[in-house]
């Protein structure tokens, strides 16, 4: 009887061990689960389509995210209307990596927008720009980007499989939104 009591004490303590390893992995999203796991260093590139501006940069390596890179991506992600520049989310990024390698793309991301200020925000909204009040890129969570290489629909099609944020399509003016707000597409 003792023994069984110890028994299933250890397969309770095993199993609360692994309810709670499942719940960390989770806890840093979706997004983290679709990165292989050995994969040592993430890279990104981005050519910002207002400013001429291009990166390629290491910005995640043996399990952390890079200070200097991040300063580097969010300096080219910056609202290219004032100037400002506000931390872009990482989980934004890592969606872009992935992206990135399902298409095995080769090209960098061109950026259309990327992070806007509450202001810049606001005036463009005013305007019919069709942009939303409550953008997501105020908070560095969306990107508008097109991919040289792959068709449009293309880059939506795989973005949409990733099941990982908003996917906006905007064939006319040749650019998907992609952010790590709610899942939804249009």
């Amino acid at each position: 009887m003792e023994y069984r009591i110890k028994e299933f004490f250890d397969r309770r303590s095993f199993l609360k061990l692994g309810t709670f390893v499942t719940g960390m992995l989770i806890s840093h999203g979706p997004v983290f689960a679709k990165i292989r796991p050995f994969t040592s260093e993430r890279t990104l590139s981005f050519y910002n389509s207002h400013t001429g501006e291009s990166l390629r940069t290491v910005y995640w390596f043996k399990g952390e995210y890079l200070g200097t890179a991040l300063a580097d991506i969010n300096y080219i992600l910056r609202d290219h209307y004032s100037g400002e520049v506000s931390p872009i989310d990482t989980r934004l990024l890592d969606l872009h990596y992935i992206l990135h390698r399902k298409l095995e793309a080769r090209h960098p991301f061109h950026v259309i927008s990327g992070y806007r200020s509450p202001r810049t925000n606001a005036l463009l909204s005013s305007t019919g720009h069709g942009v939303a009040t409550n953008s997501l890129h105020i908070s560095g969570k969306a990107l508008d980007v097109r991919l040289q290489g792959f068709e449009l629909s293309s880059v939506r099609k795989a973005a949409i499989q990733l099941r990982e944020g908003g996917v906006g399509y905007y064939p006319k003016s040749n650019f998907i939104h992609l952010d790590v707000g709610s899942v939804r597409y249009w």
